[in-house]
């Protein structure tokens, strides 16, 4: 049985039985650079293969079988089936401390009597640098090791790659814990990959070894994927992001993971929001989990005692880091890697589609069973307080995991004593550890039901085409795949008719999708193989033809006919897809059937943003039909829909729009005022504009007369304090469809201290709408009076203009802003400023922003570690100071790290992360600067990219998503999110009671 032991209990543990103990011994000396830790800081050895499997804890009903292990493969982080169940294994050997050394490569592993256990090894390739993924194509491997990808074959049949070229380079190599990875073949038929955090410029190179094209044509992959054709190599850019694992299931659909957020899925196609660039699209990756992205775990393996002995030194500023130092403590999700929907079957059939997840730190693998909720999943903990399985072993690695031809789950267990970058590691430290330490080890796993025989392993490369098809329909998902990956590699016609018949005859459902990408890969799809499966039975088949119809509906009449009536099938999930594909097509009855989509569902967000992604063209034409319908456009969710389109037309300008605008404008004249006022409200047409005037002139000044009341009304909801406070923010920010000029006094009476933060907050959104001197001097003259959270957001509006710039260093000159106010990262971006005045005045500024340096608050909080605290008084100071980027009780926003799970840490970790955040940074917190083309400035974490649009959240949650068309300028800042200075909100005895108050949260 699993026993479930909290972090703190296992800091306790780890020292009485990881550390050896000793009878009565002097004090130990002060904690120091100089002194010697050796004693703290004992080796583990690592178990023997023939004990491993006796380290496990299993879940009852399966087994765990080791397939392999040294000398026969050592670090395996990556592995891949060929068609003769051959498996092909990276392995990283240069894993953290050699990445320049080449010491990465490839191994062969057979099992020559199709016992379950591999008998021959041989080195195919090696002199790799940090290898992380590999597929099997075109008869060779494509692997990828950042900068690169690799294509290597064997040519002469000796087990070794004779052929070896560079395809693709450009990948980033900043993080080797944010490396590509994880290639997977796609129902596409296309191999699909993870760009990770390091992010990538992508180049394509010829058998020449030189780039194809200029700088100009490189793929840039920042918070993308990518996905290229073997054939062609053709790469494009595919929704993603997430930092290591990448797996789809059965009905082709995407699942990654990322550091803490360990179950994630992807929910549309980065090509489709890229048809419609005046779409401001979230990000396509949502996290579903329900116990949330840092959930607990529940290892049964010790903590390293050289992460104990880190944190102490990184406590008292005697070594650089943060406390956690990108390491892995227990309680929580820190490491998740490899997410991998199971689609084997050497399981009972129940477990089909469920999703495996390591954590590396932690030693273990967990489970989730996936649950449809809408166009999306929602992933359930399986095991109360346990995990599917776990080791005792701290050198148990789960990297990364694979279905595979036996039908079984497969685990490449790297099998290192030490999962850290050396850069983490302090010298004094490092000394006493050996980074190579596993170098020469590593194992493979396979778990399988316990009813499971050993099936003979399939042998693929002489298998007939009609044969492969046949394995299309196979209950194991790597039969499928690889039938499928064959086909498109052979481009065999004679596969055609048995595809055709397979479409119509074949019992399961993914037998019948597979059919059809097989014959779309072979450029064989027809008007009537397409219109068999759009009247398919099963829903999911319907939707994968309704995709594959994109490209023959505009020449075929049948099939556009059919195409444009699916907007009326029962299942959502079809109706998404045809929300999607219809933006291949054009003309009314196009319009009219993405109109009757979104009607249907227009309170799913999901599928309302697909039928946008559509509409690049042909907004005007939807708008009018939801304007003559009576009954939809009184709804609430039919004035969003009418305020979304008005919105885009107003962006958009096209034409034809705008005459179909003018026309509904004229026809709501006199009878329509709520909706007419939603339209004249979302075009957010500026006074005096060649659109406003079309507007009045095509209302009979009746636009304009709403729109007055409109405004009139707002100033009045938005100062009466009787009204409720949503109706007065919503009134508050009504205000900037209006002029500033004569309405300073009101905006000066919303950010009086007497008001709600949220009503103070909606006036400083609602000024940095205008580009007036009068913000500035409005801002200014009530800064005094702000809380340190709105001098906060304050600070942003006034650095979000250059016109403004000139009165915010004036104020600080003057002292009517103390330079303490502001935030560091904005005064970084100032001090390369274009003109030199303002670099001069802000480098100034920088010197002044921390004239006492952080480790030395750090040291003067020292004090408050171990003492008690007033909880109640706690949640006041989390409320008033913390809550607006953290969420606890209900209460606050979850923009920075879970400080539920971050308490696992220890008081010293939040300590050091409060007083410093700047210490090291993870990148997911660091804040942006985002310049538009009209010389606004703002700043965030990046939230989510599209192909689109950016999202900037910050404190409070406030946030912008911008248009890529209006992006001038994004650079990161290198700093957190988290402002420094806290300490000047929470003094010592605050911090006593916020550390006593997270200490009580469960």
């Amino acid at each position: 049985m699993v026993t479930s032991i909290r972090a703190g209990l296992l800091l306790v543990l780890v020292v009485l039985f990881v550390i050896p103990a000793a009878g009565p011994a002097a004090p130990p000396k002060p904690d120091s650079i100089d002194r010697d830790y050796s004693q703290e800081l004992p080796r583990i050895k690592p178990t023997e293969p023939k004990d491993a499997l006796a380290k496990f804890t299993l879940k009852p009903g399966f087994r765990i079988e080791q397939t392999v292990a040294e000398p026969l493969v050592v670090d395996p982080v990556a592995m891949a089936w060929d068609e003769d169940s051959r498996l092909f294994v990276v392995e990283m050997r240069g894993y953290s401390e050699d990445g320049d050394q080449n010491l990465g490569r490839v191994r062969l592993l057979e099992d020559t009597d199709s016992d379950g256990r591999f008998d021959r090894s041989t080195v195919f390739a090696e002199g790799l640098s940090w290898p992380t993924a590999i597929t099997c194509a075109r008869g060779g491997v494509f692997v990828g090791a950042a900068p690169d990808i690799w294509f290597l074959k064997d040519a002469n049949g000796d087990g070794k790659a004779d052929e070896r070229r560079v395809v693709f380079t450009g990948f980033g190599r900043g993080n080797v814990q944010g490396l590509l990875n994880t290639f997977k073949w796609g129902l596409d038929n296309r191999i699909h990959g993870a760009t990770s955090s390091s992010g990538a410029k992508v180049v394509r190179l010829g058998d020449d070894g030189q780039p194809i094209g200029d700088e100009a044509d490189a793929l840039v992959l920042r918070g993308r994927d990518f996905a290229f054709d073997a054939k062609t190599l053709a790469m494009t850019a595919e929704s993603g992001g997430a930092q290591h694992g990448l797996s789809f299931n059965q009905w082709g659909e995407k699942f990654v993971c990322s550091n803490s957020d360990h179950v994630q899925q992807v929910l549309f196609e980065d090509r489709y929001i890229a048809r419609n660039p005046y779409l401001a699209a979230p990000g396509a990756r949502v996290s579903i989990a329900v116990d949330g992205p840092q959930a607990d775990v529940f290892r049964t393996s010790p903590i390293e005692p050289w992460r104990i002995v880190r944190t102490r030194l990184r406590v008292q500023g005697i070594v650089p880091g943060p406390v956690e130092g990108g390491g892995t403590p227990a309680g929580y999700f820190t490491g998740s890697t490899g997410v991998t929907i199971f689609r084997g079957t050497a399981w009972p059939a129940e477990y089909q589609g469920w999703a495996i997840v390591g954590d590396v730190g932690s030693n273990l693998v967990h489970r989730k069973r996936l649950e449809p909720a809408g166009v999306r999943y929602v992933a359930r903990r399986v095991d109360e307080k346990s995990e599917f399985l776990s080791s005792s072993d701290i050198w148990f690695r789960p990297v990364q995991f694979a279905n595979a031809p036996d039908g079984a789950l497969y685990i490449a267990d790297m099998y290192r004593e030490t999962i850290e970058h050396p850069a983490s590691l302090p010298p004094i430290i490092k000394k006493h550890l050996d980074l190579t330490s596993g170098r020469d080890r590593g194992r493979i796993y396979r778990v399988v039901g316990e009813g499971f025989q050993q099936p003979q392993l399939p042998k693929l490369s002489q298998a007939t085409a009609a044969e492969l098809v046949a394995l299309l329909a196979h209950p194991n998902g790597w039969h499928r795949e690889t039938a499928a990956r064959l086909l498109y590699e052979r481009q065999d016609a004679a596969a055609i008719r048995p595809l055709e018949q397979l479409v119509a005859e074949a019992d399961s459902p993914e037998g019948r999708i597979h059919a059809l990408y097989a014959l779309d890969g072979l450029n064989a799809s027809t008007p009537d193989v397409l219109l068999t499966a759009l009247a398919d039975s099963h829903p999911r088949v319907r939707e994968h033809a309704v995709r594959l119809s994109e490209k023959l509906a505009g020449d075929s009449p049948r099939l556009r006919t059919q195409l444009l009536a699916m907007a009326d099938d029962d299942a959502l999930r079809v109706r998404y897809q045809t929300a999607f594909s219809l933006g291949e097509l054009s003309g009314k009855q196009r319009n009219a059937a993405l109109a009757s989509i979104w009607k249907r569902d227009a309170s799913d967000p999901h599928v309302t943003l697909a039928v946008r992604s559509s509409l690049a063209e042909g907004a005007g034409d939807v708008l009018a039909i939801f304007a003559a319908d009576e009954s939809f456009r009184q709804t609430a969710d039919g004035l969003a829909a009418i305020r979304a389109l008005a919105s885009q037309i107003g962006k958009q300008q096209r034409a034809d729009d705008i005459a179909a605008l003018l026309q509904i404008v004229r026809q709501l004249s006199g009878q329509q005022p709520a909706v007419l006022q939603a339209i004249v409200g979302a075009l957010a047409a500026k006074p005096g504009s060649v659109l406003e005037q079309q507007i009045a002139a095509a209302s009979g000044g009746q636009a304009a007369e709403l729109m007055r009341e409109l405004l009139t009304k707002a100033r009045a909801d938005a100062v009466d304090k009787t009204r409720p406070l949503e109706q007065r923010v919503a009134a508050v920010q009504l205000l900037r469809l209006g002029k500033l000029d004569g309405q300073e006094e009101t905006f000066a009476a919303l950010l009086a201290p007497n008001e709600p933060a949220d009503i103070q907050a909606a006036a400083l959104d609602t000024l940095a709408s205008f580009d007036a001197p009068e913000v500035a001097d409005t801002i200014i003259g009530v800064w005094r009076t702000l809380s340190p959270r709105l001098r906060t957001r304050a600070g942003d509006v006034l650095f979000s203009r250059e016109s403004w710039l000139r009165f915010l260093l004036e104020a600080v000159q003057s002292q009517q802003i103390a330079v303490a106010d502001l935030d560091p990262a904005r005064l970084k971006v100032l001090a390369a400023h274009r003109d030199p005045a303002v670099r001069e005045q802000a480098a100034q500024l920088v010197s002044q922003s921390n004239p006492r340096g952080r480790q030395e608050i750090v040291v003067a909080y020292q004090g408050v570690l171990g003492q008690s605290g007033d909880v109640d008084r706690g949640r006041q100071v989390f409320q008033k100071t913390c809550a607006a980027c953290h969420r606890l009780e209900g209460k606050g926003h979850e923009i920075g790290p879970n400080l539920a799970a971050m308490k696992a840490r220890g008081d010293e970790a939040i300590l050091v992360n409060v007083l410093d955040p700047n210490r090291e940074v993870n990148p997911q917190y660091l804040s942006y600067v985002l310049v538009t083309g009209d010389g606004r400035s703002l700043t965030g974490l990046i939230a989510a990219e599209t192909a689109t649009s950016v999202t900037l959240r910050r404190a409070d949650n406030a946030s912008d998503t911008v248009l890529r068309v209006d992006i001038d300028e994004l650079l990161s800042t290198g700093l957190s999110l988290m402002p420094e200075g806290l300490e000047k909100q929470i003094d010592q005895q605050a911090m006593k009671d916020l550390l006593a108050y997270l200490r009580a949260v469960e």
